[in-house]
Parts: structure tokens; sequence; C-alpha cells
């Protein structure tokens, strides 16, 4: 059975930083593109970043871009995203994903990932 936890949310000021952690099981972690998807309260869900197997490609959407850094660590099964200049837009439930395919043809599209886990919530807010 596919598990994916995430912890690491919580409450932070604008400007601030988090970093969110993903522990993955169930599957072989290490083969598999994943991803962070969010949505904020009343919107829709929103992808966020995906990584490549190995950890040497990664996505990002514009509204994270060089403020979000995606992250994974095969030998622990865990999947990261440090999150660096916070904004009051960025609050949200932050979840992991895996794709249904390890490869996937569109890895930032959200229909690409099958698998979520509960989330993690991140407030900014001052």
């Amino acid at each position: 059975e596919v598990l994916l936890v995430e912890s690491g949310g919580g409450l932070v000021q604008p400007g601030g930083s988090l970093k969110l952690s993903c522990a993955a099981s169930g599957f072989s972690f290490s083969a598999y593109f994943m991803s962070w998807v969010r949505q904020a309260p009343g919107k829709g869900v929103e992808w966020v970043s995906s990584i490549n197997q190995e950890g040497d490609s990664t996505y990002y959407a514009d509204s994270v871009k060089d403020r979000f850094t995606i992250s994974r660590d095969n030998a622990k099964n865990t999947l990261y995203l440090q999150l660096n200049s916070l904004k009051t837009e960025d609050t949200a439930m932050y979840h992991c994903a895996k794709a249904q395919d390890r490869t996937p043809m569109t890895p930032t599209q959200i229909s690409a990932y099958n698998y979520w886990g509960q989330g993690t919530q991140v407030t900014v807010s001052s």
C-alpha cells in the first residue's frame, strides 16, 4: 500500500522559512517522479514543484520559483520542500504526491500524480 506522510508545516511570519518532509512507503520511491501540490482555503489545487528520480531535474511553478527548493533522499525514502521568503499567499495545505508513471510525460501537471498524502498545513501570517 502506498503511504505518503507529510510533516513540517506550521505558523510562520511573512519572510520566514519552513522545511516540509514527506515520508514514503509501500512502493519503490527511487523509481518515481515526485511532486508537491497545495490547496489554499476556497481555492483549487495548485501544482508547486516536481523532481525526477535522481533528484537532478527539478520543476517549479512561477509563483514559487527562486523561493522554494524541492529535494529528495532516496536512501531515506523522503521528499523535501524548503520554503523561503514565505508570503501570505503561500498559506495552504501542502501535499506530496507520487507520479502514476515512473517518468510522466507531463511532470508539471497535477493529473500525472495519482497518490497524495494527507497534507501538512502552512500558515503565513503576522
